[in-house]
């Protein structure tokens, strides 16, 4: 599997979501993780996933799951709850540890809780909801490192998660270099539109003259 670079990972973390978004559009390309939102705005991330999957419990003790003692400074946790908003598969305990462990952020297909440790320590995290009630002895842990399914996108270990104010997304890891490269045009080009409408340009012209409305569509 191709391994993003250092500096590929802190390019593409520069890049609003949006333009990434559009990115992926034109290279057909799903990633976009619907439904999930910034506890804060203003955060970003960048990272690979780290990826975790629950399931509900049925005749045996649910389990939270101490993986975190796993996970790489850096990355980010993806975790998979089947979207579930009546019970929590992250908390106070686990964002405190992955706050000190150098853990770049969390995302939840589902609830958090907690929010107010989140807010003190800094710690970003992105989930469906936020909930009060435990998880435990609701679900339990499946796994880690597995393939999730979120909506219409996947999410593989090491793929890159992007996370802004707008929501959050993965790009596969081999196909980072294409993604980036064209995250990277389509921002500069709404970037001298907004520049060529502030020295006296119509929009209706700005947009026409840079190819505004081909930026997304798919070639």
């Amino acid at each position: 599997m191709s391994t993003p670079t250092t500096t590929e990972i802190e390019r593409l973390g520069a890049v609003p979501t949006a333009s990434i978004s559009d990115a992926l559009d034109r290279l057909g390309l799903s990633g976009q993780l619907l439904g999930i939102a910034p506890l804060q705005p203003g955060r970003r991330v960048c990272g690979p996933a780290f990826t975790v999957s629950y399931e509900p419990i049925t005749d045996e003790p649910g389990t939270v799951g101490d993986f975190l003692d796993d996970v790489e400074p850096g990355s980010v946790v993806v975790i998979d709850n089947d979207g579930r908003l009546d019970c929590t598969v992250w908390g106070g305990i686990m964002t405190g540890t992955a706050h000190a462990r150098g853990i770049a952020a969390t995302v939840v297909h589902g609830a958090c809780r907690d929010v107010a440790v989140a807010v003190e320590t800094g710690y970003p995290i992105w989930s469906t909801s936020r909930y009060m009630r435990t998880g435990k002895d609701r679900v339990r842990m499946v796994a880690t490192g597995r393939e999730l399914s979120i909506g219409c996108s996947t999410v593989k270990p090491g793929d890159l998660i992007c996370g802004d104010s707008d929501g959050v997304l993965a790009v596969a890891a081999e196909r980072v270099t294409e993604v980036l490269g064209l995250a990277e045009q389509i921002e500069a080009t709404e970037t001298r539109i907004v520049e060529a409408v502030r020295a006296g340009s119509s929009l209706r012209d700005a947009r026409a003259e840079l190819g505004y409305h081909s930026l997304q569509t798919q070639r």
